[in-house]
């Protein structure tokens, strides 16, 4: 009977010669140098996977908590030594961006990720590896495995090296928008209300869904968005709304 490698404590998936090759040339492409490759494909091993083998496999949503709290704190770290003359509340919003899910999916596909993701067939014929929330948690995974693998500073050094960019973007106001985000706080502040999301449409075959978005705010109807997922729709019909909503108001003519 295959008994799993163990390695710091996980089951990890075999690295067989064709992966070991494939691993070998991602650490190319995102500039790592793993000591332990089982620690690297654990990072890539999403929880349909390792269901699917039935070999008794870890997933990697234990390096994904884990990277989770190294990204946060390196990234915070940044924050404080860099921007002394910005507030608490200031930072906390710079590293909201900073950490999204369509931050950390983008820079997953910058490194191309999504070629390396062992899923389930399920998962594979839905197009799960391609999907924002599965290349950013296996991002915060890799994070995590190096953590494991070589310290500290060198998953700051990693991190550091993708995070700042994307930290001088929204300095910059360079970045992409949350606009759920924004459209909440100008809400409750202008209006004193909150906006209410609704599903109006679901266009396609399950395995390549189109998620139709409305939301409303204080009885106005705005959008529809649309996305592949119900957090992509929304957001497209919150930045309809925000637009509409944050756009000057023209001034009457006199007479």
């Amino acid at each position: 009977m295959f008994t799993p490698p163990r390695e710091s404590g996980f089951a990890s998936p075999p690295v067989s010669k064709d992966r070991r090759r494939e691993l070998q040339l991602f650490q190319k492409y995102a500039q790592l140098k793993f000591r332990r490759l089982e620690l690297l494909n654990l990072a890539f091993s999403h929880r349909s996977y390792a269901n699917e083998t039935g070999l008794g496999l870890d997933d990697n949503e234990k390096l994904e908590f884990l990277g989770d709290s190294v990204l946060g704190l390196v990234v915070s770290d940044y924050l404080v030594r860099t921007l002394q003359d910005r507030s608490e509340g200031g930072m906390a919003r710079i590293k909201s961006f900073v950490v999204s899910e369509a931050s950390l999916s983008g820079i997953a596909r910058t490194l191309r990720v999504d070629n390396f993701i062992l899923v389930g067939r399920g998962e594979e014929f839905s197009g799960g590896r391609s999907r924002d929330t599965l290349l950013a948690d296996a991002l915060e995974a890799i994070i995590g495995a190096y953590y494991v693998d070589s310290g500290f500073r060198a998953a700051t050094d990693f991190v550091n090296r993708f995070l700042i960019p994307e930290i001088n973007r929204v300095l910059e106001d360079r970045h992409e928008k949350d606009y759920k985000s924004l459209l909440q706080e100008l809400a409750q502040q202008a209006l004193k209300t909150h906006p209410r999301y609704r599903v109006v449409e679901r266009q396609g075959p399950e395995h390549d869904r189109t998620f139709v978005v409305e939301v409303v705010v204080r009885d106005k109807v705005y959008g529809p968005g649309e996305g592949k997922n119900k957090k992509t729709a929304e957001q497209a019909a919150a930045a309809i709304a925000y637009a509409a909503l944050s756009a000057p108001k023209k001034a009457r003519p006199r007479r």
